[in-house]
C-alpha cells in the first residue's frame, strides 16, 4: 500500500518526476484484502516552486550585468514551470536573446524578435552565431544534451560563463555555472526584481533581431521548395505547419523529421511543439500522440512520422479508432532510413544497409546505387488501412494540400500518405555532431572524414 504515495510522491516532485510503475504479481491481483478506509480518502497533492539560493540569485544578477553578449538556453523546464509568459516579459525587459532546445520550443512564440530558434546540432544559424561568442550563457530548464551543446563546440567565448537555473542540482551545477536551484519561473520572478534597469547594449539587441529577421526567411525559403518528382521534407512541413491550427499539437520523435521540425517549425502556441527527442525514441509518434489527444480532446493532434519509425509501432491506430480520438497521422516515406542513410553518407560510409531494398549478390543496396535497386513490396497505406484509418494517398505536394484540408471533414484517425526525397535534406547550420568514425579504413570517402573530424573535435571544451 505504501507503494501508492509514494508513486504520487515521485509524479508531483519537480526533479524526479517521470513515469512510475506499480506491478501486481498476478496472483496478488485476485486476491481480497481488508484495506483501511484511510487508504481511500481523498488526497490533494501540491507541486511547490523551490526557490533558488538568495546569494547564487545575487552572483547571478551581477553577473547578467558585467555580461557584454549574453545568451538565453531556454529548455523545457521553461514550459513545464509554465514560465513562457514570465519569459517574454524578462527577454522583453533585459533585451537577452533565447535559443530553444528540443524540450523548450515553443517557451517564446516563433514571430518573437528576440526568438533565435533552435540551438545545437539541429540549431539555426541565427542562434548558433550568437552561441559561438556568447559571454554569459543562462540556461532555463535545460540539460544541455549533446545537441543541444553541439558536442560541446557550441560555446566559443574564451571566457563564458554559465548560469543555470533548474530543479535538479546535477543539471543546475553543469558547466562550472552559478547554479540557482529553483523552479523556472519562481526563479526568474526574483531575477526580474534584481535586474531592474538592466538591458543588453543596442548594437547586440539590433544584430540579434536582425538574425532572427534573415532566420525566418530562410524558413521561408525552404517551405517554397517545390521538388520533383518527389516533394522534400521541408515543404511538407511547411504545408502542415502553415495548413494546421495555432492551437494544435504537432508530435514527432525520431528519424530526419525531429531536426528538420527544430529549425523550421513555426510554433505559434507554447504546446504547439511536442518532441522532446529523448533517446529518438522510434515507434512513440502514434502511441504518445494518442496519449496527447486524450489529455487534450479539444485540440487537433498532428502525428508526423516517417516510414522506419511506423514500422516500429503502428498498433495504437486500432486504439484510437476504438476509444474515439481522432488523430491526423502524417506518414512519410522515403523507402528506409532517411536520417541515419545521410549521417552515413556524411562520414564517407554511403548510406549502407539504410534502404528497404532487396540485397544485390547478398550485399544491401547503399546510396551510390542511386533508383537502380530493387525496392521491397512494403505498402504502408494498405497497412493504416487495414488498421482502420481512412487514408489519403499523395503523390503531390498539392495532393498534399487537398489532404490536409479534407482530414478536418473527417471524424476518425486519417493517416495521409505521401513519398518524399529521401536526399534533399535540410542544411545544418554553423553547428556540428560528434559522430567517431573509423581510424583506419581504406575507403578514401571515410579517410577524409576522419580527418575532418578530428579537426572539428579539437573544438570541443569542458567547463572546469
Amino acid at each position: 500500500m505504501t507503494s501508492l504515495p509514494e508513486a504520487m510522491r515521485v509524479l508531483t516532485s519537480p526533479s524526479e518526476t517521470g513515469a512510475v510503475t506499480l506491478a501486481l504479481p498476478q496472483d496478488v491481483q485476485a486476491e481480497a484484502y481488508s484495506y483501511p478506509a484511510d487508504f481511500f480518502q481523498p488526497r490533494t497533492w501540491h507541486i511547490p516552486r523551490l526557490r533558488a539560493d538568495r546569494q547564487a540569485l545575487q552572483r547571478a544578477a551581477s553577473w547578467i550585468r558585467a555580461s557584454q553578449r549574453p545568451l538565453i538556453v531556454a529548455g523545457g523546464g521553461v514550459i513545464y514551470s509554465e514560465a513562457s509568459a514570465l519569459l517574454r516579459r524578462f527577454v522583453e525587459q533585459t533585451g537577452i536573446p533565447v535559443g530553444e532546445t528540443m524540450a523548450g520550443k515553443g517557451s517564446l512564440l516563433y514571430s518573437d524578435p528576440l526568438n533565435l530558434g533552435a540551438i545545437g546540432v539541429t540549431g539555426t544559424f541565427a542562434a548558433n552565431r550568437i552561441a559561438r561568442e556568447a559571454d554569459l550563457v543562462i540556461g532555463i530548464g535545460t540539460r544541455y544534451s549533446d545537441f543541444t551543446t553541439a558536442s560541446k563546440t557550441a560555446f566559443q567565448h574564451p571566457n563564458v560563463r554559465f548560469i543555470n537555473i533548474n530543479v535538479a542540482e546535477f543539471d543546475a551545477f553543469k558547466h562550472a555555472a552559478c547554479p540557482l536551484v529553483g523552479d523556472a519561473r519562481a526563479t526568474l520572478e526574483e531575477l526580474l526584481t534584481l535586474l531592474d534597469g538592466y538591458t543588453v547594449a543596442p548594437d547586440y539587441r539590433a544584430q540579434a533581431t536582425q538574425l532572427h529577421t534573415a532566420w525566418d526567411a530562410e524558413v521561408e525559403r525552404l517551405y517554397a521548395i517545390r521538388n520533383e518528382p518527389l516533394p522534400s521534407q521541408s515543404e511538407l512541413i511547411g504545408a502542415v505547419n502553415e495548413l494546421s491550427s495555432p492551437e494544435a499539437i504537432m508530435v514527432c520523435a525520431a528519424g530526419s523529421l525531429p531536426g528538420d521540425l527544430h529549425k523550421l517549425w513555426r510554433a505559434r502556441h507554447v504546446k504547439n511543439y511536442h518532441l522532446e527527442y529523448g533517446y529518438s525514441c522510434m515507434g512513440y509518434e502514434i502511441a504518445g500522440g494518442l496519449g496527447i489527444k486524450m489529455a487534450a480532446p479539444e485540440r487537433d493532434v498532428y502525428v508526423m512520422v516517417g516510414d522506419g519509425s511506423y514500422l516500429m509501432m503502428n498498433s495504437e491506430i486500432v486504439t484510437s479508432i476504438q476509444e474515439n480520438y481522432k488523430l491526423i497521422i502524417v506518414l512519410l516515406d522515403n523507402h528506409g532510413f532517411k536520417s541515419i542513410g545521410g549521417l552515413s553518407r556524411s562520414l564517407g560510409q554511403e548510406g549502407f544497409g539504410t534502404r528497404y531494398a532487396y540485397p544485390d549478390n547478398n550485399i544491401l543496396p547503399g546510396d551510390t546505387t542511386g533508383a537502380e535497386v530493387h525496392t521491397l513490396p512494403v505498402d504502408l497505406a494498405a497497412n493504416a488501412r487495414s488498421l482502420g484509418a481512412h487514408v489519403i494517398e499523395c503523390q503531390t505536394r498539392a495532393d498534399f494540400v487537398a489532404a490536409l484540408e479534407a482530414a478536418q471533414t473527417i471524424d476518425h484517425t486519417t493517416v495521409i500518405y505521401i513519398q518524399n526525397d529521401r536526399y534533399l535534406g535540410v542544411p545544418d547550420y554553423e553547428s556540428w555532431w560528434d559522430v567517431p568514425l573509423a581510424a583506419t579504413s581504406e575507403m578514401p570517402a571515410v579517410q577524409s572524414a576522419y580527418t575532418n573530424w578530428a579537426e572539428k573535435r579539437q573544438h570541443e571544451r569542458y567547463f572546469l
